[in-house]
């Protein structure tokens, strides 16, 4: 959900600095859940956190669709550095509303402990969406982590979305981050990434012809009456329906900080790296949707420590060495931002102690119980360094 905090991002989507020509704005959003301390079951209690969240960042945090979820936006910029900042400070104060409430906030892709579901926040959008779709509302919480970049203009914007579209399924499994639900090990790295293709608008984000073509297409889904409205292009990348800039969605919301800007990097060189093709008229490759289908399910099972399909070619890999070559690939745009060594170093730490999923996974492993899993998240989601896996 695009925060107004996010509309800035109109103002300085592609801007020229001393340091450069053209460097990309990135603003994030993520979504938390909120859960009992005691019990880790998620909460209906996002009014009681709504009440307690200071004046000075009320304006950068927000209702999400159910009510044991909240939703944090960063002023977007260039500088990753003051976004991390930022993202720091609404997480520290949203944590410690939560606190004030009896709650507890966590970055989890979905609620990992059994418990019944809460209900929908009372908004007429969202009781239309419950009357409509029914049983299709996903479980305890949904939560994702959106990074959005600034774009020229929309026709541009098309052919990003057509250049980035191959590579989206090796950052969906770097995001994983909920392999537990309803008191379970799911099997899956992103066990979110399965609740959330309930929707029917969930889906690899198809190629674009042109603008006009991504227009028809939002009027004939509605028309057909599986979206109300754009806002339900649940798309794993799509334009915005308010600003200037290209929104990549596929990832769960991040544990720790580290994690989040270490996503928000390699999406805004991979916006950039598109732009540089795009502007050098060199095509974007025409994949299959099936395959992408593919290569997204194999990134919610798998996460990075198993084998990724490589939509450019069909075959099957180890996803570490997909997320080297993406990182080869887009490392001009990280240097032009200046963001390569900050990415080389939180590389090196997810390599270190893995991504969300596993991370939660070792916990489990040495405790056995789910509410330790929920005290790490929480931990992290504080700023707590990760938890070392091996």
């Amino acid at each position: 959900m695009v925060k107004a905090v996010t509309g800035q991002v109109a103002k300085q989507d592609v801007t020229s600095t001393p340091d450069g020509p053209d460097l990309l704005t990135v603003g994030v959003e993520e979504e938390f859940l909120l859960v009992d301390p005691h019990t880790g079951v998620a909460v209906p209690a996002v009014d009681l956190v709504m009440d307690q969240v200071p004046p000075e960042l009320s304006g950068q945090v927000e209702r999400e669709f159910q009510t044991s979820q909240i939703e944090i936006g960063s002023p977007p910029g260039l500088d990753l550095g003051a976004i991390r900042h930022s993202l720091g400070l609404l997480r520290a104060g949203l944590a410690d509303a939560a606190e004030r409430a009896g709650v507890r906030l966590l970055a989890i892709g979905t609620g990992p402990v059994e418990g019944p579901v809460p209900p929908v926040v009372d908004k007429p959008r969202f009781d239309r969406m419950v009357e409509r779709f029914r049983l299709l509302a996903p479980g305890p919480g949904n939560n994702g982590v959106h990074v959005h970049v600034g774009i020229p203009d929309p026709d541009t914007g098309v052919r990003v979305l057509n250049h980035v579209r191959p590579w989206l399924p090796i950052l969906h499994a770097l995001t994983t981050n909920s392999p537990f639900s309803a008191g379970e090990d799911t099997g899956y790295a992103s066990w979110r990434s399965v609740e959330w293709e309930h929707w029917p608008s969930v889906a690899p984000t198809p190629w674009l012809d042109s603008h006009a073509h991504y227009q028809r297409l939002i009027r004939q889904l509605i028309d057909s009456g599986m979206m109300l409205d754009e806002g339900m292009l649940y798309w794993y990348a799509r334009l915005s329906a308010k600003y200037p800039t290209v929104e990549i969605r596929i990832g769960d919301v991040c544990p720790s900080l580290d994690d989040t800007i270490l996503v928000a990097a390699l999406v805004r060189s991979l916006v950039g790296t598109a732009l540089a093709d795009i502007a050098a008229d060199r095509p974007a490759p025409r994949v299959d949707h099936h395959l992408l289908v593919a290569a997204h399910w194999r990134a919610a099972h798998d996460g990075l420590t198993g084998k990724a399909v490589d939509p450019h070619t069909g075959e099957v890999e180890p996803a570490w060495d997909l997320l080297d070559r993406l990182v080869d690939r887009v490392r001009p745009e990280l240097v032009r931002h200046g963001d390569a060594d900050r990415v080389d170093d939180l590389l090196a730490g997810v390599r270190r102690h893995g991504t969300g999923a596993e991370r939660q996974r070792a916990v489990y492993a040495r405790t056995g119980r789910l509410v330790d899993v929920v005290e790490d998240v929480a931990r992290q989601t504080r700023g707590g360094s990760p938890t070392v896996t091996d």
